[in-house]
């Protein structure tokens, strides 16, 4: 078994660098690609509210017969719920449905702009109370961009630990990376393979066939050498496996190089500035 590297964050905690995603994982297989996950070595999950799978991913864990504290575990405020007393509401539920006492992580999901006018401060500083008492040992925000991070910087007391974004070859996010580094947050890669757009590019073939990898190992140790946390997912047992075999291989400075340099800034979701989706 790999041993994966663990990043350490800004509040003196640890995140395994390799972690499983659960979006758009439907609630009937989470308990089984959770489940392959953990028996192939994975110690990190990520979930959110508005994936509808906390409940699953807390039975796989509490059936595996893993402590909890051997398994890192990320969830994230829904977007129905930023006011307050909302998102106290919201982070009571998700330990119910996980069936926990703490979350290791909890993220603001999408900063929403424009929604509650703009008023994430307010929300992030609902987050510090979980924190503060203990039921968050680290939290975090998703999507966010440098102007989003720079008030909670000017407005808050604790510093975000991580911020989740869109990244992988074809969207390098260099400017939301060089403010995270400046203010040691943690990067974390969500569609880490731009929901495989990436693995054709004749660049990353290349390098793959010269290593004897696959490409999406490629582009996942590309992850892992600029230091960012990923997550792929995946309810096939080969690919998850896969996927966690990339720690037997490095890439050289030159192919890290050329990977970055496929950059278009092309998302495959939304962009954080305009985005403003409320479920319902």
């Amino acid at each position: 078994m790999s041993a994966v590297p663990d990043i350490m964050l800004n509040n003196g905690k640890t995140i395994p660098q390799l972690g499983f995603g659960v979006f758009q994982v439907k609630p009937t297989d989470t308990v089984e690609a959770v489940a392959t996950a953990l028996a192939t070595g994975y110690r990190h999950i990520d979930t959110a509210e508005m994936y509808g799978n906390e409940k699953e991913v807390g039975e796989a864990i509490a059936r595996s017969g893993l402590d909890r504290a051997e398994v890192f575990v990320t969830s994230k405020l829904g977007n129905g719920s930023h006011r307050p007393d909302d998102a106290r509401a919201a982070f009571a539920g998700s330990l119910a449905a996980l069936g926990f006492d703490y979350i290791d992580l909890f993220l603001i999901h999408w900063p929403l702009p424009t929604k509650y006018d703009g008023d994430y401060v307010s929300t992030w500083k609902t987050l510090e109370e979980f924190y503060r008492d203990g039921r968050a040992r680290s939290i975090g925000v998703s999507n966010f961009q440098p102007h989003h991070l720079r008030r909670l910087h000017e407005e808050c007391e604790i510093p975000p630990a991580i911020n989740q974004i869109e990244v992988h070859p074809y969207l390098t996010q260099d400017d939301v990376r060089a403010f995270c580094a400046e203010h040691q947050i943690a990067v974390e890669g969500w569609s880490p393979i731009a929901q495989g757009k990436v693995l054709d590019d004749p660049t990353i073939v290349s390098i793959a066939t010269s290593a004897g990898k696959s490409p999406a190992q490629v582009v996942l140790r590309w992850h892992i050498e600029r230091g960012d946390i990923v997550f792929p997912k995946s309810v096939t047992p080969a690919r998850v496996k896969e996927n966690f075999d990339i720690f037997d291989f490095e890439l050289s400075g030159q192919d890290v190089a050329a990977i970055s340099a496929l950059n278009r800034n092309e998302r495959t979701g939304p962009d954080p500035d305009t985005f403003d989706m409320m479920p319902g």
